[in-house]
């Protein structure tokens, strides 16, 4: 099997269907995501930046059925995908999480920490399942099993 080669300008656009768009924008502002104008409008499209090469489109069902040729799942009853992104430190896991409650979220699995990597999950207004994580660089650039045994066993590596 041939290898496809990682493309360093490649993203990645994920566009999800909400029941308002201006409703879910107010959400996701008060998770502290930012949305890039030049490809939003006020009723059927918001463009909301991941990071640098990640894109997440909250479409309106009607922009939705325009792009889509399969029927709609319903995100409270179905999932078709789980939205997972990182943050800067630990602690802006819980601050996140919380945020998304507050906001309106629907908390989602207790809080998953194993030392090295913590994670939390909630519902947004819609339904669909979103994951926050953060990850210790040192884990992430080694061999994150390995890492979590020396960190155990109270060694560095």
């Amino acid at each position: 099997m041939t290898e496809t080669p990682a493309h360093a300008n490649r993203m990645l656009f994920v566009t999800l269907p909400v029941q308002d768009v201006q409703r879910s924008k107010a959400f996701f502002a008060q998770l502290g995501f930012v949305f890039d104008e030049r490809f939003s409008d006020d009723e059927t499209v918001a463009c909301m930046p991941i990071g640098e090469q990640a894109v997440v489109m909250l479409g309106s069902r009607e922009k939705w059925a325009e792009l889509s040729k399969l029927p709609m799942a319903d995100p409270t009853t179905h999932a078709l995908a789980l939205y997972c992104f990182s943050v800067a430190s630990r602690d802006e896991v819980d601050t996140v999480a919380d945020a998304a409650i507050a906001a309106g979220g629907q908390d989602h699995d207790d809080a998953q920490d194993f030392g090295f990597m913590r994670s939390r999950s909630f519902f947004d207004l819609d339904g669909h399942g979103w994951q926050v994580m953060w990850m210790d660089p040192a884990a992430a650039e080694a061999d994150p099993e390995e890492f979590a045994a020396q960190q155990q066993a109270g060694t560095s590596g």
